[in-house]
Parts: C-alpha cells; sequence; structure tokens
C-alpha cells in the first residue's frame, strides 16, 4: 500500500510496456491514414477509407465540407514531417484552423481506440481468475501489486488514499486494468470494483482520453476498451483537448498542479519532459523538497543532466540527492523502490 502522498506522471513511453505507440509512433500512423492523395487508388488503406467515411458523415455536424476535412488531413500530413507529436501540430495551428483542430482530434480517438484494440492489455482475461494482462513485467502490474499489497478487504477503498495520476495519454489503460486487480486481489465481484476505481481514484488526463469506460462516472461518450466502432466519434473526439484548450481552463489547470503540488513522492513514468507537456504541470517553484523519481528508456548522459536541472528549477529541490533519473523502463522502477513507495 502506498503510504505517502504519490504523484505519478504517466507518459507514452509506459505504456510501449503493453505494445502502446509513443508519440512520435502515433504520429506516424495519424500521418499514414491521411495520406489522402492515395484516396480512391489501388495502394489506398483501410484506415485512410474510414477515416474519410467519418468525415462524410460528420461534416455538416463540424460546419464544414467534406473536402475541407480532407484538406485538413492532408494538412496534418505534411506538419507532420517536422514535429515530433500531434499534440505540438494542432497546438501549432490553434483555434486558427478548426478543421484541423476536428481531424487531429477524430484521428486521435480512431487510433487510440485502435491501439487499445492491438495492445497486450485485453479487453478480458484469457483465463478466469486472470488478469487481461499477462505477465509482471509491466508498470500498471506493479502498481496494481502496491497499492493493494498489505490492505485489508475490508478498508479497501484505502487503496487510493495517496496516489494520484496524472496521464498525459489518451487511452483508458489505467481505468480498465485496476478493477481486474481489485477483483484478484481482494475476491470482490467486478461491478464493486469498478464502482470503487470510479470514485477513489484520482487520475487526470490533461488532454483527454477516447471515450469513457461504461461503467465510469462523469459525462462523456461511453466506449468499450478497444472499440472499433463506437456510435459517435464525433462526441469522443470533443473530449480531447490542445495544450491551449487547457490553458484557458483556468479551473482545470489550478485542479492539475495541485495534484503535482501535494505529491511528497513525484514519479514520472515514461514522461519525456516536452516542454510543452511539463508547462502544464508547473506554474510555480514548489517549496516541499519532494522525492523525484524518473524512468525513461534509452536517455543519455546529456538528456539526463538536462531532466535534472529542469526538475530542480520546477520542483525547487535543493538536494540533488532526492531527484533519482533512471535509464530504464517504468515498470522497473516501480518494481526497484515498492519498498520506498510503500514506507
Amino acid at each position: 500500500m502506498i503510504r505517502t502522498e504519490t504523484t505519478l506522471v504517466i507518459g507514452a513511453g509506459a505504456n510501449c510496456e503493453i505494445e502502446m505507440p509513443d508519440g512520435a509512433e502515433l504520429l506516424s500512423k495519424i500521418a499514414a491514414g491521411y495520406d489522402f492523395d492515395r484516396l480512391g487508388t489501388q495502394v489506398q488503406t483501410r484506415d485512410m477509407v474510414a477515416l474519410a467515411e467519418i468525415f462524410e458523415a460528420n461534416a455538416e455536424r463540424l460546419g464544414t465540407t467534406y473536402e475541407n476535412l480532407l484538406e485538413a488531413g492532408k494538412t496534418i500530413k505534411q506538419a507532420s514531417r517536422v514535429t515530433s507529436s500531434i499534440d505540438a501540430v494542432l497546438e501549432q495551428y490553434g483555434a486558427g484552423n478548426p478543421d484541423v483542430i476536428a481531424a487531429g482530434k477524430i484521428a486521435l480517438a480512431f487510433y487510440t481506440l485502435q491501439a487499445e484494440s492491438k495492445s497486450t492489455l485485453a479487453v478480458a482475461p484469457r483465463d478466469e481468475g486472470d488478469l487481461p494482462l499477462r505477465g509482471t513485467e509491466n508498470w500498471l502490474f506493479q502498481l496494481g501489486q502496491l497499492i493493494t499489497k498489505g490492505v485489508p478487504r475490508a478498508q479497501a477503498e484505502q487503496c487510493f488514499d495517496k496516489l494520484s495520476i496524472v496521464c498525459f495519454n489518451y487511452d483508458r489503460a489505467v481505468e480498465h486494468y485496476l478493477p481486474w486487480v481489485l477483483t484478484m486481489a481482494f475476491g470482490m465481484p467486478m461491478e464493486e470494483a469498478q464502482m470503487l476505481v470510479g470514485s477513489h481514484l484520482r487520475i487526470v488526463h490533461p488532454y483527454g482520453c477516447a471515450g469513457t469506460l461504461p461503467w465510469m462516472f462523469g459525462a462523456g461518450e461511453p466506449a468499450e476498451w478497444g472499440e472499433q466502432e463506437p456510435e459517435d466519434w464525433l462526441a469522443i473526439a470533443k473530449n480531447l483537448y490542445t495544450a491551449s484548450e487547457r490553458g484557458r481552463d483556468k479551473r482545470f489547470s489550478s485542479f492539475l498542479m495541485a495534484e503535482i503540488a501535494q505529491g511528497r513522492r513525484l514519479g514520472f513514468l515514461g514522461f519525456g519532459f516536452d516542454p510543452m507537456n511539463t508547462s502544464m504541470l508547473f506554474d510555480r517553484v514548489l517549496d516541499h523538497d519532494p522525492d523525484v523519481m524518473v524512468a525513461l528508456l534509452g536517455i543519455g548522459p546529456g538528456t539526463q543532466k538536462a531532466i535534472h536541472y529542469l526538475l530542480k528549477r520546477n520542483t525547487g529541490v535543493k538536494d540533488p540527492d532526492l531527484i533519482t533519473i533512471e535509464d530504464q523502463k517504468a515498470y522497473k522502477l516501480l518494481q526497484d523502490n515498492g519498498l520506498f513507495l510503500e514506507t
């Protein structure tokens, strides 16, 4: 059980452990799907056709035309050559081109649900009494083990008392997986586990997420995990946000930054410290010297030094020993620091 206020910031690198795309791969998929110059030819793809059909069905609702949306898709494809994420593309075009924003959000919804369906996190376990994600070398399993370990069944809701999650991914992996952990750890019915997660887990998606799992609380278009044909693509896309859209929502910004400020321990799992994303987390220097842990696979000494400086500047931590940066997978950081996180 996590016993000290802990905030985990989750980036795309963490979900690579369940075979979800990182930011660059997601952008590459979107660019390929919007290669509409090939539409109607022998080299068109299923994704191109599906996205074009979504445009045709929703153009009038968006107050535009099918042709304008096709051009917006081509614009995104072109912009993808000089940037590293779809978030950056949408921020570059901003409110000045609503067709590009609409096309970008539709693509995000489309490819996020597609990625969910292809990930190693299944809709349900293959075998009764198992988890929908096999193996222990993923951050979701390690987190589930951390929050349930040593907690009595009668106090199961306390699993989430000291935990906050800020997830920069568009998928619903955390919300989908944790109820299965609770059913296995405590022997509770799935409905009770889902209600517990929905009412007690503090999780924030700065960019929104691709649909609401049918059991989840709050407004949002329902979509099952990995749903390939949701009833309303446009409604799902409208629950996705650009950085500027979130920045204009002062109430949301305050809520997000409060989750960071209250963490006595901050863990960054697969989070690449993109300046646009990082600026959403810190509006002031923290004053309580949190322990900071970072797991980011493939970072060299220069990048580690830059991240260390960035964290020291934004968190106000003066003791360098309070900041740990590891070139490793997200699950390994949780696994190696389990005893520390439980104290």
